[in-house]
Parts: structure tokens; C-alpha cells; sequence
């Protein structure tokens, strides 16, 4: 099974209603954040790069995550998740190509995290920012998508259940706000 870019441009059709991002968004204390999905084309199709957060970091240290960050004031979820990218790994906002963008997902720690999905069109020349990140790697699609890597728990906090997610990849265990963002981006694109 092969995911390749025009697969993805084809089946890709996430852009979120602005009445239900503008919901979210404006969520009493909810803190916004945005990520990229950043997808490279690779030896087994298409794959998405990673990141694992330094260890001595306050918040999450040590899952895996994607480049992402903080809604700075006067700045769009898009330029957001582009400097946030640049930032932590050196990938130039000029090598994207934005190609969507998926329906924004709340945490349980008070953020909604916008997520935006970004074709890699030059070969990257990876430059950790080594304060926040501890590691990046490529996972091809093929592999996340395989159903035996996938778990879910239901988690009661505040009074609410939560779905939570987990992905065994390799040697990774990805979980949290990151593997909720990879399910929907899984049930969306569906198999090629």
C-alpha cells in the first residue's frame, strides 16, 4: 500500500466550517495552539515527520508531537503553525504547501490545537531547536495507518470521558492530543 501526494490532494477535504472553528476557538480560558502536519513524499509513499519533545520541558516532555506551538497575538493559526515549524526544526514556511487544514482539537490542559496539513515539496535540511526539541523522524502512513497499532482508553476527568488514543510505531508510543490528531486525520484520508 503506497500513499503518494496526489492521493492526498485528492482525498483531502477538511476545510473546517468557520462557525465551528470560531466555537472552539472561543472556549472560556481555552488556550490556542497550532501544529503542522508536515508530509514528505519517501521510499514507502508518503511520510509524516515527528517530533519528540525535549525532556526537561515543563509540559509533555518527552512524547512525540508534531512542530507546532502558541497562537501569537495578530498572528493567523496558519502563520502560526509555519513559524512554530521554522522554529523548532528549520523547515522554511517557502518548502510548504498548505494543503488543508483539520477541524480543531481540544485537550484536556485547556488548549485547542489548529492543525494544518503541509506537503514538503524541497528536501529539508533539519535544524532542531534543541530547548524544545529532542528528536525528529519520518513515519510512513503505510505503518500508521495499520490497525494493530492502534488503542484506545476512555479517561473520566472533571466530570467529562475522554477518548485517548495510543500508537505503537517502532520504538514510540504516541498518545495524547497528537495520536487524537492522527485518528481523525486517519478516518478522514481513509486507505488509497
Amino acid at each position: 500500500m503506497s500513499y503518494s501526494p496526489n492521493w492526498l490532494l485528492a482525498r483531502f477535504n477538511t476545510q473546517l466550517p468557520p462557525t465551528a472553528a470560531r466555537t472552539l476557538q472561543n472556549q472560556s480560558g481555552a488556550q490556542r495552539a497550532a501544529v503542522l502536519l508536515p508530509f514528505l513524499q519517501g521510499p514507502q509513499g508518503l511520510e509524516l515527520v515527528l517530533t519528540k519533545r525535549a525532556v526537561h520541558l515543563k509540559h509533555h516532555p518527552g512524547q512525540i508531537s508534531f512542530p507546532g506551538g502558541r497562537i501569537e497575538s495578530g498572528e493567523s493559526s496558519k502563520m502560526a503553525a509555519l513559524r512554530e515549524a521554522e522554529e523548532e526544526v528549520g523547515l522554511s514556511p517557502a518548502d510548504v504547501a498548505i494543503v488543508g487544514q483539520l477541524p480543531p482539537q481540544a485537550t484536556s490542559t485547556g488548549f485547542v490545537i489548529e492543525p494544518w496539513l503541509g506537503l514538503v515539496h524541497a528536501p529539508p535540511r533539519w535544524q532542531l531547536q534543541l530547548d524544545e526539541v529532542a528528536d525528529i523522524f519520518h513515519a510512513p502512513l503505510a505503518e500508521l495507518w495499520q490497525e494493530e497499532r492502534w488503542q484506545q482508553w476512555d479517561w473520566q476527568h472533571q466530570g467529562r470521558q475522554y477518548p485517548v488514543y495510543f500508537l505503537h510505531w517502532r520504538q514510540q508510543l504516541i498518545w495524547g492530543a497528537t495520536a487524537a490528531i492522527l485518528h481523525r486525520l486517519k478516518q478522514q484520508l481513509g486507505k488509497p
